[in-house]
């Protein structure tokens, strides 16, 4: 009887005080981590603080304008812009803070633009990597930015091997592709010889990326399944940062970018 009053006064207490109370009272709870903390407090305890969740602000959507023909992404700089084979990048775009983050890459220490992510997606990668380590799951990074001048090769070099119906399968046209906005990365291991198959799926390192990656900002940009959506291959190692919120809503629904957009709510 006693417990039940301490706790009775507690709870009280908190809701007297407020939340600083609350996360100051979780951080004395030795089996709660600030993640699962986190997670604690943004579950939502009512269908209108879901409705909270599926909602976002107006500049996290595309601004576009009609250029020949094409739909150009104004607001190139936002980290969650749609870029697909109907929102294109402009072709002078190149994001001003790119930097490379601190992870093993599949080609060692050779600078490269491939190696360069922009600032905030680096850190979240840093930090992606960090925990794989420490589960036993060894990443190498693979292939990060990439300049509409060097996508144009890419395609035109696909297009000249197996035509243009089928370079437009697996690489993506100049100024479509997320690597040009400095968000994404393709991610490989030692269990596939660090090539980007789709075999990579089947390892550990892909098994816990596609577990995990959620919770560091990234998505599983084209999952299987759904290649009707993407209008993309099957490509388990292809990952973009799109920020917590959002990630973790996509993981949890299991939509694709695109049909993230369809659902969620402007304001």
């Amino acid at each position: 009887m006693r417990l039940k009053n301490i706790m009775l006064i507690s709870l009280s207490t908190l809701l007297i005080t407020g939340c600083s109370q609350m996360y100051s009272l979780l951080d004395k709870v030795p089996f709660l981590s600030k993640e699962n903390q986190d997670q604690i407090t943004n579950v939502p305890s009512s269908p209108g603080q879901e409705n909270d969740l599926l909602s976002l602000e107006s500049i996290f959507f595309n601004e576009v304008k009609q250029v020949d023909g094409k739909n150009i992404i104004q607001n190139s700089t936002n980290t969650m812009a749609l870029v697909n084979k109907e929102f294109y990048l402009p072709e002078d775009y190149v994001p001003e803070d790119l930097v490379r983050p601190e992870v093993p890459f599949s080609f060692g220490d050779v600078e490269n633009d491939k190696s360069l992510m922009r600032k905030e997606a680096a850190s979240a990668l840093e930090k992606m990597f960090a925990e794989a380590e420490k589960a036993g799951i060894e990443l190498f990074a693979v292939s990060g930015y990439r300049s509409y001048e060097r996508q144009k090769i890419l395609f035109d070099a696909e297009t000249s091997r197996v035509g243009i119906e089928q370079a437009m399968q697996v690489v993506a046209i100049p100024g479509s592709s997320e690597h040009q906005s400095g968000l994404a990365m393709d991610i490989s291991s030692r269990a596939v010889a660090l090539n980007l198959v789709e075999g990579f799926a089947d390892t550990d390192e892909g098994k816990w990326l596609a577990e995990n990656a959620h919770r560091f900002g990234f998505i599983l940009r084209y999952p299987k399944g759904k290649e009707q959506i993407t209008n993309y291959i099957f490509e388990p190692w292809h990952f973009r940062y799109v920020g917590n919120k959002a990630a973790q809503i996509i993981h949890e629904y299991n939509w694709t970018l695109e049909e993230y957009f369809n659902e969620v709510k402007k304001i």
